[in-house]
């Protein structure tokens, strides 16, 4: 079975201020036969590793990082990419693309994290490398849980939303171990760490910001939220499917990561909450309690049209926010190495 996906999202995952036609639509791939199993079931490093997803924090599981394995460092005239594998949980390694500016020493870093189901063709598209990286930014990406190469062991009846509470506190978990891992280098700022995020990426960097201070500027764009009125409304959800996410039981194991409830624990010290309104995934009504719930003194902008969302894009102007803000920060006085959560 394959899920068709509104045009808009094809359009809204380009919200780093591409609005350009060189990167990739979403993937319908979701659905499609589950790649070859790469869970080694003789793997052992990862023996007693146990992992809470009741919450995006960390202190209730005990993952274990081990060294990322390098699969490229590709040179190029104004920049660097790297794609390594990087690991801390049985059967799932993660593809993890750095991308850094030439000339210079420690560049202050964005991380991207696009909404369900966009895998990671853009991180490996050369137009977007050289805008992200423009004005000496490094960029660092990655997909969520049981999205693009992440898919795979598993029945095909299980997929993002049926194992939504398993996506976002893995996906949470995530962002804050690669966090971790950015910070045993010695070539990025992570004095000045933002995040980028959008859609259901935008939820997953919205629970992450509000257990890790680490992330100093986000930017959130039309995040999902609102359980059990999403589940209920949304026309992303399968209306065959739909029955099953709105049982007690479900709704229960989700309502813990619900970015209502966090939205207001955000402790980045530059908040932006971009809502395109037109846009369908996420309902009108919940939309509104999305944006009722951010704190004081988030920025919120809404586009009402699609014309006034690219107006807002074009020409990189959505990455003017983030950096501007970023730039602003003071260093901190502060080893801001790995935090025990």
């Amino acid at each position: 079975m394959y899920r068709n996906h509104p045009v808009f999202s094809a359009i809204r995952t380009l919200v780093i201020g591409l609005a350009i036609s060189f990167l990739p639509k979403l993937s319908t791939a979701q659905r499609n036969p589950a790649s070859p199993p790469i869970a080694d079931p003789d793997d052992t490093r990862f023996i007693g590793v146990k992992e809470d997803w009741t919450t995006p924090a960390l202190n209730t599981s005990s993952l274990k990082a081990v060294p990322p394995i390098v699969g490229y460092i590709n040179q190029y005239p104004d920049r660097t990419v790297e794609l390594l594998r990087a690991q801390w949980r049985f059967g799932d390694p993660l593809d993890l693309y750095v991308v850094k500016p030439h000339g210079i020493k420690k560049s202050p870093v964005i991380i991207y994290l696009y909404g369900y189901p966009a895998d990671t063709d853009t991180f490996k598209n050369e137009a977007w490398q050289r805008a992200v990286t423009k004005d000496g930014f490094a960029a660092v990406g990655f997909v969520s849980a049981l999205t693009g190469h992440r898919y795979h062991d598993r029945p095909l009846k299980e997929w993002f939303l049926s194992d939504l509470q398993e996506c976002l506190a893995v996906s949470a978990h995530d962002v804050q171990m690669v966090l971790n891992y950015l910070a045993t280098r010695d070539d990025l700022d992570m004095d000045h760490v933002g995040m980028l995020a959008e859609g259901s990426g935008a939820s997953i960097a919205i629970l992450a910001s509000a257990v890790d201070p680490r992330i100093r500027v986000l930017d959130a764009v039309d995040p999902w939220g609102d359980w059990p009125g999403w589940m209920a409304s949304s026309p992303f959800v399968p209306a065959e499917e739909r029955p099953d996410y709105l049982k007690p039981e479900y709704l229960k194991k989700v309502s813990a990561l619900d970015p209502v409830d966090w939205l207001s624990k955000v402790q980045a010290k530059a908040f932006r909450l971009q809502d395109a309104v037109f846009e369908p995934n996420t309902p009108k009504a919940c939309k509104e309690k999305l944006r009722a719930a951010v704190p004081a003194p988030t920025t919120v902008v809404v586009y009402n049209t699609l014309k006034e969302y690219q107006s807002a894009i074009n020409g990189n102007k959505e990455m003017d926010w983030l950096r501007g803000d970023l730039r602003a920060l003071p260093q901190q006085h502060h080893d801001v190495g790995s935090l025990d959560h």
